[in-house]
C-alpha cells in the first residue's frame, strides 16, 4: 500500500488522494481481514481467491448470528418454580408479574426478570423492655414469621423489607403492651397480646404496602426485670395459693352439695311416705269409726261396755302396776325385772296355791280378823 512504501514522507492513507473522499471499500476489507485472522481465516495477502474470501465472510456471519441467538435464548427463556413468581422490568420500569412455569421475556437490556420466592417462611426476632399500662416494665422477646405476598410491592415500595417488618412489629408490640396491665401480660394474656400485636403489625405493613404477610406472632418470653423478680415471684406464689384454695373449695362444694341434695331427697321421700302412712291410717280409723257407729246405733249399751273394756285393756296393759282382788287367795310374784326397767319380759302369771295352803291362809285370815276385832 502507498503508506508502506519507503521514501514516502506522507504515511496517511486518507491523504494520499487529495482530490476525492477516502476509499470506504478498502477500510471494510481491512476490517474483514482482521476478523478472519482472529477466527483463523486468511487475509487478502494469503493468495486465496475471491470465492474463498466470500466463504470466510459467510462463516463469520453465521457464527455471529448463532452467538446472538444463543445469547437471546439464554436471556429470554425462564423457568419459575412452584414457589416463585417473576417480576419483569422493561427498560428499568415495572411491566408485569409472571406465574410459575415456563415464561418468556425480551432479552437484556430490553427486559429484566427478578425471581421472588413467595412460599418461603422468613423470621425475625426482637427483645426489649416495654412499659405496661400500669407503668411497670417487662422484658419481652418475640418472634415474627412472615412471607412475601406481593412481589412487586416487596421489591419497589420499601427500601429495607426486613427492617421495616421489625420496626412495625416492635411498634405494634409496644402499643399493645402499653394498653394492658402487667399481671394480664405475665399470666393469662399472652395469647391475646400476641394476637393483637399481629393484627396491628399487619395493619402497619399494609399501610406501607410492603407486600408482606405475617403468618405467626409468638411471645417467646415475658418476665419482669431482674431487680424486682423476687418480689414478683412472691406475688405469683400468693396467686397460685389463692387459686389452689379456690379449687379446693370448689372440689368440696362439688362433693358436699350432691350429698346434701341426696339427704334432702331422702328426707323428702321419708316425709312423703310418713304422710301417706298417716293419711291411710286416719282414713282407716275414720272407716272403723263409721262401722262402730253403725254397731253403736244397734246396741248402745253393749257397744259402750265393749269399748270401755278394750280401752282399759290397752291402758292398763302398758302400766307396771298390778291390781289384785283383795278377796282372792292368789300368790303373786313381783316382776323385779320390769320394775328395773326391762319391759321386754312379760309379767309371769299368778301361781294358784294348793288346797292345804288355801286352808292355812283362810285360817290365818280368820284369826287375823278376830284379833283385829278384839283390838277394836
Amino acid at each position: 500500500m502507498p503508506w508502506q512504501e519507503p521514501g514516502k514522507g506522507n504515511k496517511d492513507p486518507w491523504k494520499s488522494n487529495q482530490d476525492g473522499p477516502p476509499d470506504l471499500g478498502d477500510a471494510i476489507k481491512s476490517f474483514t481481514d482482521q476478523i478472519n485472522k482472529l477466527f483463523g481465516g486468511g487475509g487478502s495477502k494469503s493468495g486465496s481467491s475471491g470465492s474463498a474470501g466470500s466463504g470466510g465472510g459467510l462463516s463469520i456471519g453465521f457464527l455471529v448470528l448463532a452467538a446472538v441467538l444463543v445469547w437471546g435464548l439464554m436471556n429470554s427463556v425462564h423457568v419459575l418454580d412452584a414457589s416463585e413468581q417473576g417480576v419483569v422490568l422493561r427498560f428499568g420500569k415495572y411491566n408485569r408479574t409472571l406465574d410459575p412455569g415456563l415464561q418468556f421475556t425480551l432479552p437484556q437490556p430490553f427486559e429484566e426478570l427478578t425471581k421472588v420466592n413467595v412460599s418461603e417462611i422468613l423470621s425475625v426476632e426482637e427483645r426489649g423492655q416495654m412499659l405496661t399500662g400500669d407503668e411497670n416494665l417487662v422484658d419481652i422477646s418475640f418472634a415474627v414469621q412472615y412471607h412475601i405476598q406481593e412481589p412487586m410491592a416487596y421489591l419497589f415500595n420499601v427500601k429495607d423489607q426486613r427492617l421495616t417488618l421489625l420496626q412495625a412489629s416492635e411498634a405494634a408490640m409496644r402499643e399493645v403492651v402499653g394498653t394492658n396491665m402487667m399481671d394480664f401480660i405475665l399470666e393469662k394474656g399472652r395469647a391475646a397480646v400476641a394476637t393483637d400485636a399481629k393484627v396491628l403489625a399487619q395493619t402497619i405493613l399494609d399501610r406501607y404496602d410492603a407486600g408482606l404477610e405475617i403468618t405467626q406472632f409468638n411471645l417467646q418470653d415475658v418476665k419482669p426485670p431482674s431487680q424486682v423478680k423476687a418480689a414478683f415471684d412472691d406475688v405469683v406464689k400468693a396467686r397460685e395459693d389463692e387459686q389452689r384454695y379456690v379449687n379446693e373449695a370448689q372440689a368440696y362444694r362439688n362433693t358436699i352439695i350432691p350429698e346434701a341434695r341426696g339427704k334432702a331427697a331422702r328426707i323428702s321421700q321419708e316425709a312423703d311416705a310418713y304422710r301417706i302412712s298417716e293419711v291411710a291410717k286416719a282414713e282407716g280409723e275414720a272407716a272403723r269409726f263409721s262401722l262402730l257407729l253403725t254397731e253403736y246405733s244397734k246396741a248402745p249399751v253393749v257397744t259402750r261396755q265393749r269399748l270401755y273394756l278394750q280401752t282399759m285393756e290397752k291402758v292398763l296393759g302398758q302400766n307396771r302396776k298390778v291390781l289384785l282382788d283383795t278377796g282372792g287367795n292368789s300368790m303373786i310374784y313381783l316382776p323385779l325385772d320390769g320394775i328395773q326397767g326391762n319391759s321386754s319380759r312379760q309379767i309371769p302369771p299368778p301361781v294358784l296355791p294348793s288346797n292345804n295352803q288355801s286352808q292355812t291362809q283362810s285360817a290365818q285370815s280368820r284369826e287375823s280378823n278376830r284379833s283385829g276385832r278384839g283390838v277394836r
